[in-house]
């Protein structure tokens, strides 16, 4: 009996659901929530960000913009980067060099940063450490960095093909480089200078 049962349920036409675009997340009301499309999926944001992270990012985007401003242009979230019309994300800081800014329009950021940032929370570390590093690898972002507010040090990840690739961790009184992005120079003390611990 069951298997004629499930011969019927094969027989019946399957509903999917239909990703959700850029397009569709737009128009949606503001609800107060922050949202992210994952390949289609939308998905909430972890609750507001800590003092912590906070800090940590008033940091890092002060520290860019006194050594990077002249070359590149650091937005910060919530800013919309739109990857692909079923995926955009907000990372928490990105840098787009100035010879690129035709990917900078009125709906937030078409096309993939050169740099991008995210500062891990609690709630987020899975999504910044698979999810979005797949992600941005896969629609070529060239440099990704996870900065870790509990050990107090950032991953620098350098695009490799289709994948990235752990390429420095910085911690202490490291001064991070990147060959990518020449102007970048700070120790990592410094980003974590103003953290309530």
């Amino acid at each position: 009996m069951r298997g004629k049962e499930n011969e019927e349920k094969a027989k019946q036409p399957q509903i999917r659901e239909q990703p959700v675009t850029y397009d569709q997340y737009a128009a949606m009301p503001d609800d107060g929530k922050r949202y992210e499309i994952f390949e289609g999926d939308m998905v909430m944001m972890s609750p507001g960000p800590s003092t912590s992270h906070q800090s940590v990012s008033g940091e890092l985007e002060y520290i860019l913009k006194q050594s990077c401003r002249t070359d590149y242009v650091i937005y910060h979230a919530p800013l919309d980067v739109i990857l692909s019309q079923t995926t955009v994300l907000q990372p928490d800081i990105l840098m787009i060099h100035r010879s690129r800014l035709h990917i900078v329009t009125k709906r937030g950021i078409e096309g993939p940063p050169d740099l991008v940032a995210e500062i891990v929370s609690p709630g987020s570390r899975k999504r910044d450490k698979v999810d979005k590093m797949s992600l941005y690898a896969k629609y070529g972002v060239q440099e990704y960095w996870i900065i870790d507010t509990d050990s107090k040090h950032l991953e620098q990840y350098r695009l490799q093909g289709e994948r990235y690739e752990l390429h420095n961790l910085f911690e202490g009184d490291e001064l991070v480089t990147s060959d990518k992005l020449p102007c970048v120079s700070f120790t990592i003390s410094e980003i974590f200078k103003e953290m309530i611990s």
